[in-house]
């Protein structure tokens, strides 16, 4: 079977693609003053580059060594020309806003700790199957890209083992929107007696909170995030959020973890139209959302970047404090993915080593999960549901 689908289509359509999904904010236009992501050249020291800052005018906000960058509030149109043309300086980007992808009109809570039930997607993907095996993705580890994640949840603190909130360093990466932490019930809920149960009942959970109680945050915060993410050893990256502009300095971030051998799960959009960033990324599991139907909900986004289907509608999960809620979106979809994800991760590697280390790459996870998914819509690769439902069952045999 060949999986280079995606990657082929997207050389062809990529000029139009992108042309097709730019929204550029009205505060961030490419000469304007105000937040940008300034990538310096291979070789440049740390001192230089905080000294060309300076002298243009710009005030650092965050260092992105990542991708050899900096995240700067820049005053004017004239203090960002001056930047671009300065020796060492590689490019000025758009720091754009990123928002996480789940309609609030779908909310709808419920009580604190009610009994447990089994979510009518985990039950689809067929984690419940996995679980007797021994395999409750324990010790994989789980970040969630989010708003952070409630760290007092009866039904998520076990599982909890750290966080980091990019927004505003050193504090809480708790989470004050209710997001994060219904994407992480999806993961790995604790198998209790209360609540919810998740992809993976004993997974690692970590909290990297790169979005305010809004549900919206900048590249940058989302960038640390995924070099948080390197740097802590994570091994799946839970990317529930997106932009509609495609900026190069994303795409080095994910490019980075995804040669780090970080597994990235990001959700495929909520517009009903084209994929988004960073899905639409060949490095990213691009992940769009179905119904109890197994039919794709009518707001998820469809295209050549969509590698793999999941739940999205109708989700219940966790939420913040210690309660539970209901929603949908391609958002709800993805930890169903992340989830299969360290599942997988956490058998032994086999016929998929194809580069011979004897241990998973993020390629050959995506392999194993396509090759493994249960077919839906045109047979084989289709534009609306990729390669098919994820089937965790099928994927860890």
């Amino acid at each position: 079977m060949n999986f280079s689908v995606k990657s082929i289509v997207i050389s062809v359509i990529t000029a139009a693609a992108v042309f097709a999904l730019m929204s550029v904010p009205a505060n961030a236009q490419p000469d304007n003053g105000g937040r940008k992501i300034v990538v310096f050249q291979v070789g440049l020291n740390e001192t230089a580059k905080d000294e060309i800052i300076s002298r243009t005018g710009g005030a650092k906000l965050k260092n992105l060594d990542l991708i050899g960058a900096r995240a700067v509030w820049v005053p004017s149109r004239a203090a960002v020309e001056k930047l671009k043309a300065q020796p060492g300086v590689l490019r000025v980007d758009n720091d754009v806003e990123v928002f996480a992808l789940a309609p609030k009109v779908n909310a709808k809570r419920g009580p604190a700790q009610p009994a447990q039930v089994l979510p009518w997607g985990i039950d689809r993907v067929d984690a419940e199957l996995v679980w007797p095996g021994g395999n409750t993705a324990d010790p994989v580890k789980v970040g969630i890209v989010d708003t952070g994640i409630s760290k007092d949840h009866p039904d998520l603190k076990v599982n909890i083992k750290g966080g980091v909130n990019t927004i505003k360093p050193g504090r809480s990466w708790n989470d004050d929107n209710g997001h994060g932490s219904h994407v992480a019930g999806t993961v790995g809920a604790i198998n209790n007696t209360i609540g919810v149960v998740g992809v993976g009942p004993a997974v690692d959970l970590y909290a990297i909170k790169v979005l305010n109680a809004g549900g919206s945050g900048y590249l940058s915060d989302v960038i640390e995030g995924i070099q948080w993410g390197v740097a802590s050893g994570i091994d799946v990256l839970n990317m529930s959020l997106g932009t509609s502009s495609n900026v190069q300095s994303f795409h080095d971030a994910v490019t980075a973890g995804y040669n780090a051998g970080v597994v990235l799960v990001a959700a495929a959009g909520n517009s009903g139209s084209s994929v988004i960033f960073p899905a639409a990324y060949s490095e990213v599991i691009a992940v769009s959302a179905t119904d109890a139907s197994n039919t794709l909900a009518s707001f998820s986004s469809r295209g050549p970047e969509v590698d793999l289907a999941a739940p999205g509608v109708s989700v219940y999960s966790t939420y913040k404090g210690t309660g539970y809620a209901t929603l949908s979106g391609t958002s709800m979809a993805t930890p169903h993915v992340a989830g299969a994800a360290a599942l997988v991760l956490n058998t032994a590697v086999g016929s998929y080593d194809t580069d011979g280390d004897g241990a998973w790459d993020p390629a050959e996870v995506q392999v194993k999960l396509q090759a493994t998914a249960t077919d839906l819509g045109a047979s084989g690769f289709d534009n609306l549901y990729g390669w098919g439902l994820v089937n965790t069952f099928s994927a860890v045999q």
